[in-house]
């Protein structure tokens, strides 16, 4: 199934996406997709409903972030082998772990603001996913269990902070609007070859980023099990699993968002995000 939340900053509905496209109200079944009903047992309540039923929203409503208020939002650094290889860099022997901060989340159609006096604001196409169950020490074999569902994800991210401001990566990749995730989470169910989907991201119509998840060095179940041996996970919990080659800072000369661009990002069976990029205004 398809799960998407319609509506304006704040009022957005929990939905599903039925075989017509129509987008239908979940709200008599959910309050919305967050930390409390993004879970299995939700599941089987939608399944058990004849969704026909229920009524259809506005289509042409905004279409806001597919999770609400996570409790946390990590990201994987350097993990796609032809990422590494662009930048020289080692492959990495363990997940490289970040945070990226809740309030960074927006919607897939929503704009991205460039942070005050940032001139390294850059673009990144990911796979996310999200967690169904509350996972602790899970093996590598029991991992894919734990996860519900999967989107798309731009880690916009700010390399000067990212890389020049300390130590950690975490203050380059949450500043507000950093985090578009969405349209929709794909439940695993209907997504079995997660493992081999085509990326890519344009800017301004020029193709920037093309790759595959094929490529990523640790696959979702070995990000699961590792994770969860760092701290435990939680139902709604979500993730964003690196990024294939054609960042703005790898190019010759590197290349960043400014303000005025258009940049679109989407990954096979996840849809497509579509954002305006604004600069940042006192």
């Amino acid at each position: 199934m398809k799960l998407v939340r319609l509506g304006n900053i704040g009022s957005e509905k929990p939905s599903i996406i039925d075989i017509q496209n129509n987008y239908r109200d979940l709200s008599s079944i959910i309050i919305d997709l967050n930390p409390e009903t993004l879970n299995f047992e939700t599941l089987e309540k939608i399944k058990n409903t004849n969704i026909n039923d229920l009524p259809i929203l506005d289509s042409n409503s905004r279409i806001g972030a597919c999770v609400s208020k996570p409790s946390k939002f990590i990201g994987i650094g350097l993990n796609f082998k032809d990422h590494a290889e662009e930048q020289n860099l080692p492959i990495p022997r363990e997940p490289i772990i970040f945070s990226k901060f809740t309030s960074c989340i927006t919607g897939p159609y929503d704009p991205i603001i460039v942070p005050k006096g940032s001139q390294h604001t850059d673009w990144e196409v990911e796979l996310g996913f999200v967690i169904g169950k509350k996972a602790i020490n899970v093996s590598v074999e029991d991992a894919l269990d734990y996860v519900l569902g999967f989107f798309l994800v731009n880690d916009v991210s700010e390399r000067n902070y990212q890389k020049n401001k300390g130590l950690t990566w975490d203050k380059g990749k949450g500043f507000d609007t950093f985090g578009p995730i969405g349209p929709y989470i794909v439940t695993k169910d209907e997504l079995s070859d997660f493992d081999k989907l085509n990326m890519y991201l344009d800017v301004n119509g020029e193709r920037m980023q093309t790759g595959n998840t094929q490529k990523m060095i640790f696959g979702v179940s070995e990000l699961v099990s590792y994770m969860s041996s760092c701290m435990s996970l939680h139902p709604g919990d979500i993730c964003c699993t690196g990024t294939p080659p054609g960042v703005g800072e790898n190019m010759k000369p590197p290349r960043f968002l400014k303000g005025g661009e258009e940049v679109v990002l989407g990954i096979d069976k996840l849809g497509h995000q579509k954002h305006t990029v604004v600069a940042y205004k006192e």
